[in-house]
């Protein structure tokens, strides 16, 4: 590939200065391209392209708007096999995954907002005689940072909403992941979008600090580590941005002892090595009932040596590679410290072997493992499981909310009852029974306690692109008392 430039107002341009990074398949470890760095003007370039470009777009209908959202939606699922491939070249994912997965999810959720453009509405009060009413109008410029484990979705989920509701974005996507959003723009452009709705900057932290602290930004949307929310959170503060943050976690899988157990060790194996681990919802505590327990991890253990690791553009591959060689370091020092601490290793554990180059780990699980080892209690964000045991209902709800997280949460029993009152007992945004990670478009996605501020997806992301006036008409005269 040619040296990747910025996207501003419709087309490709350079960046102010001449500094590039480069991007890396996480398979091979070559370089993939140079990618150049937007600079602090950069992003000001952006910001006043998108100003203008919002005001064309947001004096358009809303079903003029939804009809050109549908057309970027039909262009990405015809693009569909060639934006996977990009995106496994650049994230190190399997590409029966990419195929299935990243780019048409992304489509589904600019459909699903497309058609609730035209459908944005306030409220009506009868006041006696005069009335009021609420009008939901579009913030202006919205900003969007993405992460690097689904690079088009998180790019999708946040500029869709941010749209169909009139706003303009600029968009960072993750350094290590550059290629898709700039993609996602060239779709933008074909389907009608106008100049300026969508630019993207690349760059690293220093181009999100830009944005974040840019007074022509309205909104900041977010998608990464808690810690990296927690500055965004405090920048923004600045200009008082509104905010939204998709954060970390570390969440529960819980299997009672009248759960179907095949079904439970599907949903662990997907909730831990789906994606190489690098899923922020994924239950990387799975809590088994001591009675199954035994059980659980023979079938458990079984399957996953089964998993098959390698090339990720091999359709066969179940696990492909880490996101960088410092991902992989710090993914096999949890690995050791799991060990140190005396959890028990029931298979994987390293680097696979027959793989030179690229940064692979096996699919990992230690059992006998307690609450308060450093591996279960941090997220690793790698393919590795800690199965612990338990013996009632009401322990095994305080030990799950026993965590600074509250992304997700799994509960597997054939009691359904039972299913609903953990549920509703556990500290997180988003709960599955008897299934983990589905994530329609249709269902708010987001976290409790420091796992992020807002949702995405589903009508309540239009809250969070949208502000509201009230206006008050009043039918007589106005009597002043002086």
């Amino acid at each position: 590939m040619d040296t990747l430039r910025l996207y501003i107002d419709g087309g490709y341009v350079d960046a102010d200065s001449d500094i590039t990074f480069p991007t890396v398949n996480p398979a091979s470890e070559e370089t993939i391209t140079e990618v150049q760095q937007a600079s602090d003007g950069d992003v000001d370039r952006a910001v006043k392209s998108s100003q203008a470009g919002f005001e064309a777009w947001s004096a358009m209908t809303g079903a003029e708007r939804g009809r050109i959202l549908n057309r970027a939606a039909h262009i990405l699922r015809e693009r569909n096999d060639e934006l996977a491939q990009l995106e496994v070249l650049d994230t190190g994912k399997p590409i029966a995954e990419a195929i299935e997965v990243d780019v048409l999810s992304g489509a589904d959720c600019i459909e699903y907002f497309a058609g609730m453009a035209a459908t944005l509405r306030g409220d009506h009060y009868d006041l006696g005689g005069d009335f009021a009413y609420t009008r939901r109008e579009p913030l202006g410029v919205t900003g969007g940072i993405g992460a690097w484990n689904y690079p088009l979705q998180i790019a999708c989920w946040k500029s869709a909403p941010a749209l169909a509701c009139g706003n303009a974005m600029v968009f960072k996507p993750a350094e290590l992941t550059p290629l898709t959003a700039a993609r996602l723009a060239e779709v933008y452009t074909e389907a009608g979008v106008p100049d300026g709705v969508f630019n993207v900057v690349q760059g690293d932290a220093r181009t999100g600090q830009a944005m974040v602290s840019h007074p022509g930004i309205a909104k900041i949307s977010l998608t990464g580590e808690v810690g990296t929310g927690k500055k965004v959170m405090a920048s923004a503060a600045a200009t008082l941005k509104h905010v939204t943050l998709e954060l970390g976690g570390k969440s529960p899988l819980i299997v009672f002892d009248d759960a179907d157990i095949d079904n439970a060790v599907s949903a662990a194996l997907l909730a831990n090595f789906y994606t190489q681990g690098e899923v922020c919802s994924n239950g990387t505590r799975v809590f088994v009932h001591e009675s199954v327990h035994a059980d659980f991890i023979e079938r458990l253990a079984s399957r996953a040596r089964k998993m098959r690791i390698g090339d990720p553009l091999d359709p066969a591959t179940d696990v492909g590679a880490l996101i960088s060689e410092e991902h992989l370091t710090k993914v096999l020092g949890y690995i050791d410290m799991a060990r140190s601490a005396g959890a028990r290793l029931v298979c994987g554990g390293g680097r696979p072997a027959g793989l030179d180059r690229g940064w692979f780990v096996e699919p990992t699980v230690f059992d006998q493992c307690t609450d308060d080892m450093q591996f279960v209690t941090e997220e690793i964000f790698g393919p590795v499981m800690a199965v612990l045991t338990f013996g009632s209902e009401d322990e095994v709800i305080a030990r799950a909310n026993d965590t600074v997280y509250g992304l997700a949460a799994g509960v597997f029993t054939s009691d359904l009852a039972r299913g609903h009152r953990v549920a509703a007992a556990l500290e997180a945004g988003i709960v599955w029974i008897n299934t983990y990670n589905i994530t329609p478009i249709e269902m708010p996605f987001g976290g409790y306690k420091q796992s992020g501020l807002g949702r995405e997806n589903s009508h309540a992301a239009i809250e969070h692109y949208t502000q509201l006036k009230a206006v008050y008409v009043a039918t007589g005269d106005v009597e002043a008392p002086y």
